[in-house]
Formats: C-alpha cells, structure tokens, sequence
C-alpha cells in the first residue's frame, strides 16, 4: 500500500493524475447513466444503450490509464506506438461491452460477480496492451504477485460497482457505482505501476517526443471528455428524437407536414391508413390525395375523403394547425379516419328507422314514407294502397312454442312479404305481429287486390296450419288514397278498421275498407277503446237486482249487474258491451272490479244475504283466476258461502278440464256455484251431475213466453223438476208479471228474480221500496224479513 501511495507521490505529476480521476469519473458516470436507460428499454433498443454505454466506459479506462501513464516521471523520454495503443482502446471497450452485457443479464443470480471479473481482466488486458505500446529504452519487468493482486482487487470494485448499481436506486444508485468503478480502474492501474521496474538499455536508442506530456495529456483528456460526453449527448439526441417519433407514430390520427403547399413528411398512422409510403409523399400537394381540401389553415374540422393508393375513398376529418418543423413554420395536417364513425352512424340511424328483428321499416319510417307517398300521388295525381295485416293464431303460438319460435315466425313473414312485393313497396313492421304495406304506382284496387292474393298465397304455401302447429295465418285490411282518406292518418285508422272487419269475418282473408260496413265496426272498436279506460275514469258502477224466496216471498240475495255510464251515450247495458269486451279481453279487468265491488257492498250488510256475480268464460282461461277470487275475499272480509259465482256452460268449451279443477277449489272454498242461462247454448245433463253446481237460473227467453207458449212451459217444469231430483236449488230469472210468478211458484220453483219483483238499482234500499209495493199489491200472505243495514239509509 505504502509502495503504491509513493509511486503516485514520488514518481506521477499529481495534476494529471487528478485529470484523470475526473476523466475516469465522468465515463463511468456517462456509462452507468447510459445503462440505467438500457434498462428502460425493451429488448430491440436495449443492445444500443448497452452499446453507448461500453462506449463510454471504455473511453474513460483507456483515457485514464494514458492520462495515468503521461503523469508517470520515469527520468526519461516515453513515447507510444500507435498500433498498441489504438489495440488497448479496443480492448478496452470490447472488454466493457462484454462486461457489461454479462452483468446485466437478468436471469442470473451472482451475473454482477461475472461481470465484474470480466471488467477487470478488460481493464488489465487494456493496461498491459498499453505499456506494451510504450516506446523508451528501458525493459519493462512486471511484478506478477502485485499484477495478480490488482486483478483481483479490481475484480472486487468492479463487481460491487455492479452490485450496487442493481441494488440501489435513485441518484445513489448512479453515484456509488460509478466511484466504485473508478475506485477499480484506478487501483488496478497504480498497484500495477507500483510494482513494476523500468531497467534502462544502453543499446537502445532514445526517441524524440512529438508533444510535450502536458499537451499531451491535455489534448487526451480533452478528446476522451469529449468523445464521453459525444456519446451521450448523441444517445439523448437519439432517444430523444425516437421518442417524438414514436409519440408520432403512436398516434391514432395521421399527421401531415406541408412546406410550402406540399408534403414533406408523415408519420405511419397515415401511411398505414392510405397506403401510400413516405418515398411516393413527399413533393405531393395534399390535394392529391385529399379531395376538395381547403388548404387556407383553419381551426376548424374539415370532412373530406382520402384517396388511398389502392384507390378506394376513404371518409376523413381533417384538422390543420401552423407550427415550426425543422426551422421553419409549416402546416400540421390532422387526418381522422372517420370510417368507423360514419359506419356507427350509420347502424344507429338504421337501428332508429328499422325494425331489430326483421329489419323492416318500423312505424317511423313508415310513417315519413306514407306522408312522402301521398305527397307524390298528390302531385301526379296517382293512387296510393295502405295495407294493415295481423298475423292469426301468433300469440297462441308464441305463448306454446316460445319468443324464440314466435320471432322465427315474424322473420318468416317479413321474407313471404318481401318476396311479394316490388322494390318500390314498403314494408313495414308496426310492432308485436302488425305489418303495414305502402304500395305505391300501380293502378287501384286491382293492384291492391293482386298484392293481397300474393301475400295470402305466399303464407298459405309457407304455413300449412294443418300439418304445422306453428303454422300461423293472415288478415290484411286495405284503404285507398284518396277515395278512403286525404291523409295519412285517416288511411291508416281505415286500414285498420278494414283489418278489424277482416279478422272477425274469418280471418285470413282480406277486405277494403267500406264506409257503411266499417261503420259497425268503427263503433265496436270506439267502444273497445273507452271501454279500457272506463274503470279509471270512475264510469262504471254496479246495480243490486233482488232474489226472492218463491214460498216466503223474504230476500235471499242480490245479483250484481254492472253498468257502464258511457259519455255521450247514457247507461248502456251488458248486452251493448260485454261481447265486445270479452272479445278484446277487456272483460278480465271488469270482471275483477265488478266482483270486488259486489263484496265490498254485501260485506256491510249485517244479514248475511248472498251476492251472485256472473263470471265470463275468458276468465276462466285466466290461470290464477282462483287466486284472484280467493284474494278478493280475503281482502273485502265477505265470507265465502255468500258468495255465488254464476257462470254458462261456454266456460267448458275451450279447456274443460282446466275449468272444472278451477270450480272444484272454488267450491272446496265455500264458493256457490250457478249455471246461468241454462237451457240454452251447450246445455248438457253430464255437466249437471259431475259439477258441483249449487243453484240452476232458467233462462229468461223461457220466462218470458211462459204465458202463452205451452212447450215452454213444459221445459221449465222439465228444468224445475230436474234440479229438484239432482238437489239443486232452481232460480227463474226474468219474471215480470205476476202470471209467469204464479206459474213458476205452481210448478215448484224455489227462487225468482225479475223486475215485478225489484228492478236493479244502485242502492239495495231503493230494491227493497219495489219490493214493498209488490207485496202490497198481491193477496198472498209473505212473512217479514230482514233488511240490509243500507236499507236504513
């Protein structure tokens, strides 16, 4: 230690010897700076940082080791060999690139051990090559234990100068790897300076020095700095303008530069997005590719179109902006592919405009197309068909089989009636299973009659209903612009009316709207229409007609009737609406209302008198009919016995089977069963005595001819005496004078009802007044009964 301490004190000019420190300082600064960027990187641009920073190390060992070697004061003159010297800059640097790139390996544990042995056997090959290189007439004799010892004292720097630069980060990482580097370099060369002997020659000639050793050393110093600092600055400047390349190219937009109104660079989003590559443009104006670009800069978006190379139109946005580019103002051309966009825009108007399923017209765009059709016949005097069609037996079909059944279905429509139409027709689906045709140019109503036998030949052919349960059929109806309506609206509500007569004709057919016929219709349909509203608007109310005791002449119960004050028309009846409301389903929510409504009234009456209701067949088709009824009860606190469901005979046509379980939880409930109507309609003995009915009511077309008609007496006394054989309990309805009471009350009926007796009335008080005046009226002794609490009132 002491022997190195004094060959650098006695025999180095400290001045150059702190040159070279520096130097040796700054290279392994630039390297170690130059590999931590290396390590940023990926694997393709990793091998050049690693490359610059070899570069850098190497310049600095072999700088400081010559630096080292001027400071040396050897009583002599030193010169160098060339060819020696330039093989030490090599080694040095090779050795470096090896070094490091075995320190840097990522996989292995101790690689910084690796590592650093190779930089030291790099930095002794370097420094034996260079005093190889030394031309003075002295031997050169090497110590090789001192030798030895500097490799392996160097080996141990180097190694932990790699080891920390792992290990650490931040601005320490940096710093302490490099010193210990330099601490390696340095120490390898002056232990190796300290132990080795220069022995003069007397044979061999001196040489002349070119340049003195400050010079010498000046210009080393100054052409190593700078060749370290070069390859940094030069890696930065690279990185740097890589990095506003691919910031360039990472863009999503092409970029256009413009000098002077042409192309003078673009980045490779526009390449890739027109086809067209640098080399072809370059020196093009951009109006060759961009058509009808306003060049005059502007901040605002321009849309225009991009020819590519493959010649194929492109839709763009095109932004231009002004900024400087290589010393001078150019134009930055923005080019946005805007293909997606449009095509985006596209699906979205026609998502707007057309049906999902079938891609049709939907009723918007039915609708624009119907007030453009009248628009043009109009003007060229021509006519116009509308076609509305609804699809028989489909909710039946999508109910059974599924949606997914049911939307093949509607597709399969929409193909049938595209085959049958011209292009110039439009289709159109309206929504659930209503389609709309607009037929357009053709002379009326034959063309509308050769469509319609298309379309019903085209879905017979397609949907055989006898062979294929999912088979479905159609009704169309058919307006005609302008003798069926000026305007689009009163076309499609006549259509509509037509289809409406269409459909309950038969169906599958179809019918032209006819003002006299469709005048029926129109009313059927206004009263559908008010008849689901009438509930909330409060227009419905019910009447209490009174049942009577044939032998005490005391009230059983009530019959709740329900009345329908319909605006501008008065008090309708049930015969004016219930058909029409049990053929539009309706009938589901007024039967619902009307029962809760007749238990809420009987369940304030302190008697416990009954409270009949009639029940339609469609309710029964109701799968939670039962739970409603039940619910209803519970709800309103009226007890189950005094309840009495009348229902006809129609209820067991559709689904016998799912309408006697229905009856049977009913009257397991407590709940009166009553055959209305009987006598009439599907009348059948069988159902008398498999059903739990509790009561039968005779038909009033029977009561009313029972005064001079004797066959309908003898059926009557026929029906009276059945019930009486079965134990069921007969009502006559429908007795309005007293002979037909008398006649029933001979033949043995048990209960009557009919307007001598009590016209229905809102208040059960106002039955009971008529009620009075009949039995003060008749000769017949009838005890007292009870009254409902309402009669008080």
């Amino acid at each position: 230690m002491f022997s190195v301490i004094s060959c650098i004190r006695d025999h180095h000019d400290w001045r150059l010897v702190v040159a070279a420190v520096v130097v040796c300082l700054t290279g392994n600064l630039t390297a170690m700076l130059l590999l931590f960027r290396a390590q940023q990187c990926d694997r393709a641009q990793r091998r050049n940082w690693i490359v610059a920073s070899a570069f850098a190390c190497g310049v600095g060992i072999w700088a400081t080791h010559f630096i080292a070697m001027l400071a040396y004061d050897g009583d002599f003159t030193i010169t160098y060999g060339v060819g020696m010297t330039a093989l030490s800059v090599v080694l040095a640097i090779g050795m470096s690139l090896v070094a490091i790139i075995v320190a840097s390996e990522t996989t292995s544990r101790y690689a910084f051990v690796s590592g650093g042995v190779l930089m030291a056997i790099g930095i002794g090959a370097m420094h034996l090559t260079g005093m190889d290189a030394i031309e003075a007439p002295v031997d050169i004799v090497y110590d090789p234990y001192a030798t030895l010892t500097a490799l392996l004292i160097g080996a141990l720097l180097a190694s932990t100068a790699f080891f920390l630069f792992q290990r650490l980060k931040g601005a320490r990482r940096l710093l302490l790897s490099a010193s210990a580097m330099v601490l390696a370099i340095s120490a390898m060369h002056f232990i190796s300076m300290s132990a080795i002997r220069l022995i003069p020659q007397s044979d061999m000639a001196a040489t002349a020095a070119i340049l003195e050793t400050k010079t010498l050393a000046s210009l080393v110093m100054g052409v190593s700095t700078a060749l370290i600092l070069a390859a940094l600055g030069a890696v930065f400047l690279a990185s740097h303008l890589t990095d506003l390349r691919g910031l360039a190219n990472a863009s999503m937009e092409g970029l256009l530069i413009l000098r002077e109104g042409l192309i003078v660079d673009a980045n490779e989003r526009f390449q890739e997005m027109s086809g067209w590559p640098l080399a072809e443009l370059r020196g093009k104006q951009p109006d060759a590719i961009l058509v009808h670009l306003d060049s005059a800069p502007t901040t605002a978006n321009q849309e225009t179109l991009l020819t590519t190379k493959a010649a194929l139109e492109v839709p763009v946005e095109v932004m231009i902006r002004r900024m400087i580019y290589r010393g001078r103002t150019c134009e930055i051309l923005a080019v946005r592919d805007l293909t997606e966009r449009k095509r985006a825009q596209q699906m979205i108007e026609h998502l707007a405009q057309h049906d999902v399923l079938t891609g049709l017209p939907n009723r918007s765009l039915f609708d624009t197309r119907m007030r453009q059709a009248i628009q043009v016949a109009q003007r060229k005097r021509t006519q116009v068909a509308v076609f509305y069609l609804d699809l028989d037996r489909f909710k039946a079909v999508n109910d059974i089989f599924g949606h997914a059944e049911g939307d093949r279905i509607l597709c399969k429509i929409a193909t049938i009636l595209q085959r049958a139409t011209e292009d110039s027709t439009t289709i159109a689906r309206l929504g659930g299973d209503e389609f709309a045709i607009i037929q357009t140019g053709q002379q009326q109503p034959d063309g509308a009659r050769r469509l319609a036998d298309l379309v019903l030949g085209g879905v017979a052919a397609e949907m055989d209903v006898v062979r294929d349960p999912t088979a479905v059929g159609v009704s169309m109806g058919i307006a005609i612009y302008p003798a069926d309506g000026a305007t689009a609206e009163q076309l499609c509500c006549n259509a509509d009316t037509a289809l409406y007569r269409a459909k309950h004709a038969g169906r599958g057919k179809a019918c032209f709207f006819d003002a006299e016929m469709d005048a029926c219709v129109r009313a059927r349909r206004e009263i559908e229409n008010e008849l689901r509203h009438a509930i909330n608007r409060k227009q419905l109310y019910v009447h209490y007609q009174p049942i009577l005791e044939s032998n005490t002449g005391a009230i059983g119960g009530y019959e709740a009737l329900m009345r329908w004050n319909r605006p501008g028309h008065g008090t309708s009846e049930p015969e004016v609406f219930i058909t029409i409301a049990e053929e539009s389903g309706v009938i589901v929510q007024l039967g619902e209302w009307v029962l809760r409504q007749a238990c809420i009234e009987a369940a304030r009456w302190p008697q416990p008198l009954s409270i009949a209701v009639n029940v339609s067949p469609v309710q029964f088709m109701l799968a939670n009919f039962y739970d409603r009824v039940a619910g209803i009860l519970q709800e309103t606190g009226l007890a189950p016995e005094r309840l009495e469901l009348e229902i006809t005979e129609a209820a067991f046509v559709r689904d016998r089977k799912a309408t006697v379980s229905t009856l049977m939880r009913l009257h397991e409930l407590g709940i009166r069963i009553v055959m209305d109507d009987f006598g009439t309609g599907f009348s059948s003995l069988s159902n008398l005595r498999a059903l739990p009915f509790d009561k039968i009511k005779v038909d009033r077309s029977f009561t009313g001819i029972l005064e001079h008609d004797a066959s309908a007496r003898s059926i009557v006394r026929a029906i009276i005496g059945l019930g009486r054989s079965l134990g069921i309990r007969v009502v006559t309805e429908g007795v309005e004078t007293e002979l037909q009471r008398q006649i029933v009350i001979n033949d043995g009926c048990e209960q009557i009802q009919g307007l001598l007796l009590g016209k229905p009335d809102i208040e059960p008080s106002v039955k009971m007044a008529a009620r009075a005046n009949f039995l003060a009226q008749t000769d017949e002794p009838i005890r007292s009964h009870a009254r409902p609490a309402s009669a008080a009132t």
